[in-house]
């Protein structure tokens, strides 16, 4: 049922039936509506950068949601890594090829075995209060990753340093971490066992540096205007929840000399036409997402404002494994993602030029060849008889209907694509789905629990370019393995590719694993992830990042009279 490109494996599991047939029609037709409504004469485009008298120049994003914390160790999801970015740097970061480029640390070094990293950090390394940034600073954070006590949904990422993996798991104390300061400007990190994308790893938040006094003084009000205290280009000046984040320049940040802009603001619009409306309207300078219905528009209209970029990240639907009717049931899992149209899916109600995905790991990543359902090219009336076949082999019928709820967090693409797939299950299998809508916080709170989800959204943009970030969290001890999958020869083979050097060999484990997840289908992948922004002329600087990851320190604003943009300090 599962084939990779040259893998050997072999081929698997198409219409919309009556009932909830009116549902995609109906998405499908507002679509048309909309992206053919309006005043297309008369497309409003106001441009107008924030630029003060003073010279003072704001960078206005908008940022899909309220970020659940700030905290760079516990915080999670796109909405918050966009602002911590900003806000402080690690050892390394990502250049405009999403390649791995110096951060605090100046430079760095591999032992030969591959085991130790030391990294030389800046002598011009600062915090927002004057004081340097150390290496001490370093170790202590790391620490504070991995303490059970932070609770962070991001530890697992740090399981390659040495004693991590006991630390996270409660069986050795922090102070255990493969971590040490031999001075104030020498850090050295030893790992378990080679890692081929470790240093990739290290371009994470959760793996940035926190001031101890103020987490110790302030608690989890750290992150606060006036408690927090930060190493990045930038440093917290507001934040009114639900409204907006304000972001100020870090006068003590080591390159604030070629930094351009001055604030940045974040709005958190879950929204995408009022995301669209502010951005017409000149409140916005990029705005983190285009409703599909005026995608149209928006290409015939302004073009050039209008980017659509590829990520390394998957949308799909999760599968509760842990309690009924998905935990031991793995035909009615695979009917319901054989029953899902992807192509209708992303070509007439997406319309963004999703590619589809029948894997677990998208064909963006460098260097890897996933592999694929095999059923990816039946013709629809096979995929859809075998969808079919399986519900019932599962138990279901007409008579006897699966009843079930799916999960997803207000904003973003989550209730179209719900809504289409309830509609497809309805149709193809009977099935009756429920969908329920929570906040985004809530809806994080609900998944990571896992015990009140029975079909959720799942979103995953890769921390790093490597499958790894795909296949690590769904092992069975990952914080993030939302769905509560558990497969000892799946965590075999995850695990031992993790540290297997690049190669045919490291190939063949990761193959055997993904082959192994698609088979047992605790998740039901449907899309690659495609970030659609719209960014004002006026901004200038920007260069596509497939792992999302934008650094305001980098842009600039060109004023209306067109004049060259100036950097510098103000």
């Amino acid at each position: 049922m599962i084939r990779a490109r040259g893998y050997g494996l072999n081929r698997h599991g198409g219409i919309l039936a009556r009932t909830g047939l009116s549902i995609v029609a109906g998405l499908m037709l507002g679509a048309a509506l909309t992206g053919c409504g309006g005043d297309d004469a008369g497309f409003a485009n106001r441009l107008e950068p924030a630029i003060a008298a003073d010279g003072t120049k704001t960078l206005r994003y908008g940022n899909q949601t309220e970020p659940g914390t700030l905290d760079p160790h516990k915080a999670s999801g796109v909405p918050a890594a966009n602002v911590l970015r900003d806000l402080y740097e690690g050892l390394v970061i990502t250049g405009p090829n999403d390649e791995v480029i110096p951060g605090v640390a100046k430079s760095w070094t591999i032992s030969e075995d591959r085991l130790t990293y030391t990294f030389k950090l800046r002598d011009d390394a600062r915090w927002s209060n004057g004081q340097p940034v150390t290496a001490g600073d370093f170790v202590y954070s790391l620490r504070r990753a991995v303490a059970p006590a932070t609770a962070s949904p991001y530890a697992d990422i740090h399981a390659p340093i040495k004693n991590a993996a006991a630390i996270i798991n409660n069986k050795a104390p922090p102070d255990t971490l493969g971590v040490s300061a031999p001075d104030a400007h020498t850090l050295v990190i030893r790992l378990k066992q080679p890692t081929p994308f470790f240093l990739q790893t290290l371009t994470h938040p959760s793996s940035d540096p926190v001031y101890r006094p103020a987490v110790e003084r302030w608690g989890d009000s750290f992150t606060q205007p006036g408690h927090a205290v930060t190493n990045g280009a930038y440093t917290m000046d507001a934040w009114r929840v639900n409204e907006r984040i304000r972001l100020k320049r870090n006068p003590y940040y080591w390159d604030n000399a070629d930094t351009a802009i001055d604030r940045v603001e974040f709005y958190p619009i879950e929204d995408g036409n009022s995301e669209l409306s502010r951005y017409q309207a000149g409140g916005l300078d990029w705005a983190a997402s285009v409703p599909p219905a005026a995608t149209a528009r928006i290409k015939q209209h302004i073009p050039d404002q209008y980017h659509a970029v590829p990520t390394i990240g998957i949308a799909y639907l999760g599968l509760n494994m842990r309690r009924a009717p998905f935990a031991d049931n793995r035909k009615l899992r695979l009917a319901l993602s054989m029953a899902l149209d992807r192509e209708v899916i992303t070509d007439k109600i997406l319309r963004g030029g999703q590619p589809t995905l029948y894997s677990a790991v998208p064909d963006t990543v460098r260097g890897y060849t996933p592999v694929e359902y095999a059923w990816k090219d039946w013709p629809d009336d096979k995929r859809e008889a075998r969808a079919r076949q399986l519900y019932h082999e599962a138990g279901y019928s007409d008579d006897h209907p699966l009843h079930a709820e799916y999960l997803y967090p207000s904003g973003g693409v989550g209730k179209t694509l719900g809504l289409v797939a309830v509609a497809m299950w309805r149709k193809v299998l009977g099935a009756d789905i429920t969908p329920i809508n929570q906040e985004w916080k809530v809806y994080l709170q609900t998944a990571r629990q896992g015990y009140d989800t029975q079909i959720f959204w799942g979103g995953w943009i890769g921390d790093y370019d490597d499958p790894n970030t795909f296949f690590s969290i769904f092992n069975s001890e990952a914080a993030l393995n939302y769905t509560g999958y558990d497969s000892a020869a799946y965590d075999a083979a995850q695990q031992r590719s993790s540290h297997t050097p690049r190669g045919p060999e490291r190939t063949a484990l990761m193959h055997k694993a993904e082959a192994t997840l698609l088979h047992d289908a605790p998740i039901i992948p449907v899309f690659v992830y495609t970030y659609h922004q719209l960014i004002k002329p006026y901004v200038t600087g920007y260069q596509p990042s497939a792992l999302g990851n934008y650094y305001s320190k980098n842009f600039d604003i060109r004023p209306r009279d067109g004049s060259t943009p100036q950097t510098g300090t103000h």
